[in-house]
């Protein structure tokens, strides 16, 4: 397999030339073997870690503009967005076994964004650490994302899907109106109901 040489402060590392992420991201795969196939990092963490990367960096060109640049601020936007809607998913490999921190998850998501920025513009614009990674730490970003995570799950798929169910219910209350039963309470018969308002009550 063709790869290339990154480094970080323990040495050189060889990456599969056609992946995004460096050499932290690389060290992480052969440290926890283990889950390769089945428990990698769920998809909804790595998009969060897209918008959380992204907010990061405009409140830093905010606060710090003479380190966050606009250069690198749009930059970092593109590949945020990209991961975002999906498109780096292939350099994101790493599995839930890590460090307690989520460290790995953290430099995956600021590897990948350097070296696209980097690859895009031809040029070493981005650091992982010295700019996506500005004024962070792996103990917040991780619960961060993963708050996020929540949050996105539950706007874009638990609430439409109490709505379709509440909608549901309301068709099925509509289509059972006629029909009297017993109620039940402390386990005997009570009063007699509708269906329809029993059905209220799952509603």
């Amino acid at each position: 397999m063709p790869y290339r040489i990154e480094r970080d402060t323990m040495g050189e590392v060889k990456v599969p030339k056609d992946k995004l992420w460096g050499a932290q991201t690389e060290r992480s795969r052969g440290n926890f073997p283990i889950g390769i196939d089945n428990e990698r990092m769920p998809k909804e963490i790595v998009r969060a870690f897209g918008y959380l990367k992204l907010a990061a960096a405009e409140a830093n060109s905010e606060l710090l503009p003479e380190k966050m640049t606009e250069e690198k601020l749009s930059a970092i936007r593109a590949a945020c967005e990209a991961i975002i809607k999906g498109e780096l998913d292939s350099h994101f490999p790493l599995v839930v076994y890590q460090t307690g921190s989520g460290t790995q998850s953290n430099m995956n998501a600021n590897e990948v964004i350097a070296n696209y920025s980097n690859f895009e513009l031809g040029k070493q614009l981005l650091h992982p650490n010295d700019d996506v990674n500005m004024s962070q730490s792996s103990n917040d970003t991780f619960p961060t994302a993963m708050h996020i995570a929540a949050v996105l799950g539950i706007e874009e798929e638990l609430l439409p899907s109490l709505c379709s169910l509440i909608d549901e219910f309301l068709r099925l209350e509509n289509e059972n109106k006629d029909i009297i039963k017993c109620g039940r309470t402390h386990l005997q018969d009570a009063t007699p109901i509708t269906f329809a308002q029993e059905i209220s009550g799952w509603r």
